[in-house]
C-alpha cells in the first residue's frame, strides 16, 4: 500500500493549455491585490494623509523595485552558470528558445531589498515617514505572499526533502532518486513502492514545504502582525517583526525544503555522506537560511534602533486633512496645503 499523497492530477502551471498565461504569474498578481487592498485598508483606518494616486504611485514602484531586486538577486546568488555574465539581457528577457516563458527565477531575500529601497526613496520625495509607510506594508505582505508560494506548488517547484510520513507528496517534475542506493531502498520500502529492477529509479514522496512556507510565513505572520498594527509602541516596530518573523519561520522551514542542487550547503560544519535530498544535518545551512538569519539579526538591530529614534510614537489615527471630502480645484489644493502641513508636523 502506497503511503503517500499524489500531486493533483488537474493541476497544471498553464492555466489554459497551450497559452502563455500560467498559474504562478496570476498568483503574483493576486498577491500584489491582496497586498494593495489590506495597505488602503489601513489608510482609510487611519486617515492617513496620501491620496490615491501617491498610494497608487507607492505600489506601482515598489512592485516594479520587487521585481527588479527579486530578478537580479537570483542571477547573481542562485545562478551557478556565466549565462546572464555573458548575455546580461537575458535578465529580464522572457523567451526562451523562441517561446515565452516569463521571468523564470525570483528571490525574495532580493525582492525584500528593492522594495526596501523603494520605499525609502519614494517617502523621502514625498515627505512620508519611511517608518510609517514600511508598518503598513509589513502588515500587508504577508497574506499576500501566500499565494506566491502557492504558485510554486502549482508549478511543482521548490519542493522539500524525502518524507516518508503520512504527509508526503509525490511531486511529478521532483529528482528521481537511484534505487541503487540504501537510503532510497529504505524511504521506498516504508512508503510502499515495489522494487524490481535494480536498476531504477524511484520518485520518493517529499515534504511539501511549499505549503509549510504559505501558511507560517504568510498566514501566521500576517495574523501576528495585523494584530499588532494599531498596538505598536514605537514607529518601525511592524518592520522589525516582519524580519525577525519572516526570517525565524523561514530558517526552520529550510529544513525541510531540498536546497537548489547545484548549490547545496553554502555552510557545512557535518560531514554526511547523504545527500540533501535525504537529510539536513542541523549545523548546514542553505542559502535561505544563511539570507534568513540576517534578517533576524537585521530585524532585532532595527527594533533597537527604531525604539530609539526621534519622534518615535506611532499615530494611530492621523487627522482627517480632508483628502476623501475635496470636491473643487481650490478646496483640493488647500487639503494637499494642510496635507504638507500635516506631515511636516508628524515627523
Amino acid at each position: 500500500m502506497l503511503i503517500s499523497i499524489p500531486f493533483p492530477p488537474w493541476l497544471s502551471p498553464e492555466i489554459i493549455p497551450g497559452l502563455p498565461i500560467r498559474w504562478y504569474g496570476l498568483m503574483y498578481i493576486v498577491a500584489f491585490a491582496v497586498a494593495f487592498l489590506l495597505y488602503r485598508k489601513q489608510v482609510l483606518e487611519r486617515h492617513f494623509p496620501i491620496s490615491d494616486d501617491e498610494l497608487m504611485g507607492l505600489f506601482l514602484w515598489g512592485i516594479f523595485a520587487l521585481v527588479v531586486g527579486a530578478r537580479i538577486f537570483a542571477t547573481l546568488v542562485y545562478e551557478t552558470s556565466d549565462v546572464y555574465r555573458r548575455q546580461p539581457w537575458l535578465v529580464f528577457w522572457p523567451f526562451r528558445d523562441g517561446s515565452f516563458t516569463g521571468l523564470q527565477g525570483m528571490s525574495y531575500h532580493g525582492g525584500v531589498l528593492g522594495g526596501v529601497l523603494a520605499i525609502l526613496i519614494y517617502s523621502g520625495l514625498r515627505r512620508f515617514d519611511y517608518r510609517e509607510i514600511g508598518d503598513m506594508f509589513a502588515a500587508s505582505i504577508p497574506l499576500g505572499y501566500t499565494f506566491g508560494r502557492l504558485g510554486n506548488f502549482i508549478n511543482g517547484e521548490l519542493y522539500g526533502r524525502v518524507y516518508t510520513g503520512s504527509f508526503g507528496m509525490i511531486f511529478p517534475q521532483a529528482q528521481r532518486l537511484p534505487i541503487t542506493e540504501p537510503w532510497v531502498q529504505e524511504a521506498a520500502a516504508k512508503v510502499g513502492i515495489a522494487v524490481q529492477d535494480q536498476s531504477m529509479w524511484v520518485n520518493l514522496p517529499r515534504h511539501p514545504s511549499q505549503l509549510y512556507e504559505a501558511f507560517f510565513e504568510g498566514v501566521v505572520l500576517w495574523l501576528i502582525i495585523w494584530a499588532l498594527r494599531n498596538r505598536k509602541p514605537f514607529k518601525g516596530f511592524l518592520m522589525g517583526i516582519y524580519c525577525l518573523g519572516y526570517g525565524v519561520f523561514r530558517f526552520f522551514i529550510e529544513y525541510f525544503r531540498e536546497p537548489d542542487a547545484d548549490l547545496g550547503y553554502r555552510i557545512q560544519l557535518v560531514a554526511s555522506s547523504l545527500p540533501p535530498a535525504a537529510t539536513h544535518e542541523l549545523f548546514n545551512f542553505s542559502t535561505g537560511q544563511v539570507f534568513s538569519f540576517v534578517m533576524i539579526v537585521g530585524g532585532i538591530v532595527w527594533l533597537i534602533i527604531a525604539s530609539r529614534l526621534p519622534y518615535r510614537k506611532p499615530v494611530r489615527v492621523y487627522l482627517d486633512s480632508g483628502r476623501n471630502t475635496a470636491s473643487s480645484v481650490a478646496e483640493r489644493k488647500a487639503a494637499q496645503k494642510s496635507r504638507r502641513k500635516l506631515r511636516k508636523k508628524l515627523r
